[in-house]
């Protein structure tokens, strides 16, 4: 499997990426991913719709708290065509727990923990961590992807402004 040094790092510290570097045209890979009541859930069940998919390291961490709870806010203003979802390592009892305490329900929340399929396949599997880096890549409703950002320190927040302006790109094509 690739292995890409320095791409990310934690508090200063370089960190390891397991898979290929995704990039802008490519196909967003599939992979399967469990929902909060243990549902095998794959990226492709979302063709179709314009598909945000942010991978963070933890939900139980602040920064990616505050981020799942702003991309929640958002959601609500992007309306039905579009789906953001939201990929960690915790577990999904963890998840729903998380989104029950925070308000969240707009946002899917979805668990690479049981294969790293996600995090190899997209290329955000930490190696030291066994975690996600912080990243965000947009799809349009073919699966093709056409914003990657991701984000060279854990602790720090995407370029919400960014990600929302190619979500909104993607919907004016189909106006």
């Amino acid at each position: 499997m690739k292995e890409r040094k320095g791409v990310v790092t934690f508090k200063g510290k370089p960190l390891t990426l397991l898979g290929e570097e995704l990039k802008v045209g490519d196909n967003a890979p599939d992979a399967a991913l469990l929902a909060g009541d243990l549902t095998e859930v794959r990226i492709s069940d979302f063709r179709g719709k314009v598909c945000v998919i942010a991978s963070v390291p933890s939900l139980d961490t602040p920064v990616c708290d505050t981020e799942t709870r702003r991309f929640n806010r958002e959601a609500a203003e992007l309306g039905d065509d579009v789906v953001i979802l939201t990929v960690s390592m915790d577990l999904p009892f963890a998840q729903r727990r998380w989104c029950g305490s925070a308000g969240v329900s707009a946002v899917k929340t979805l668990s690479d923990h049981r294969y790293a399929a996600f995090g190899t396949a997209y290329g955000v599997l930490i190696k030291e961590l066994r975690l996600l880096a912080r990243a965000v890549f947009v799809a349009d409703r073919g699966g093709t992807v056409r914003h990657v950002q991701v984000v060279g320190e854990l602790a720090s927040e995407p370029d919400y402004d960014a990600v929302l302006k190619a979500v909104r790109k993607l919907g004016q094509l189909q106006a």
